[in-house]
């Protein structure tokens, strides 16, 4: 098996079809991710990386690059959408290279470039933009991609869901009981 699977629902629409996703409007995660870093910046201003921070901080920040990295791969190599918008158009549900870990690679490895600024400038008030950033996408972003992929989907989106947690680690409470 590739690690991409090219079921689509019976419901689903086609491609370029326009998919509203609900909880309405939502700004693209890039643009968070930038405001979120421009914050942890302004934040932690006069705060400097010593020696040990970057130390401390690189490994979080390759781990982190690397997820963001290897994940946007294995979409274009599938030939399927990156943008999380368009997240009904999608053409293959990946669910190899880092997607058999986490369903969110992307957002798991935007978040740990986060914490790994955090670390490096040594400020702890600068991980508030970081939750910030986790919870916008957790809460808004990630729930109307679910909905999108499960519409498009169907059951091989529900089984995945079933086995790969959200984020890291086992799968939550909450992401059980809605599956």
């Amino acid at each position: 098996m590739n690690g991409h699977k090219r079921s689509r629902g019976a419901e689903s629409p086609q491609p370029g079809e326009k998919q509203q996703a609900e909880g309405g409007p939502r700004m693209p995660p890039a643009v968070l991710l930038a405001a979120a870093g421009l914050a942890q910046a302004v934040i932690s201003r006069g705060r400097r990386a010593t020696p040990w921070s970057l130390a401390a901080g690189l490994p979080v920040l390759g781990a982190s690059a690397w997820l963001l990295v290897s994940s946007l791969r294995s979409f274009l190599g599938s030939r399927t959408t990156v943008n999380p918008h368009r997240a009904g158009e999608a053409t293959s549900l990946v669910v190899d290279g880092p997607n058999q870990f986490t369903r969110n690679p992307m957002y798991v490895g935007m978040t740990g470039m986060l914490l790994a600024h955090t670390v490096a400038r040594r400020h702890l008030a600068s991980v508030v933009p970081a939750l910030v950033f986790w919870w916008l996408i957790d809460r808004h972003q990630i729930p109307a991609e679910e909905k999108a992929l499960e519409d498009r989907f169907g059951r091989a989106y529900r089984d995945y869901q079933r086995r790969v947690p959200r984020w890291l680690g086992r799968r939550s409470a909450r992401t059980a009981k809605s599956s």
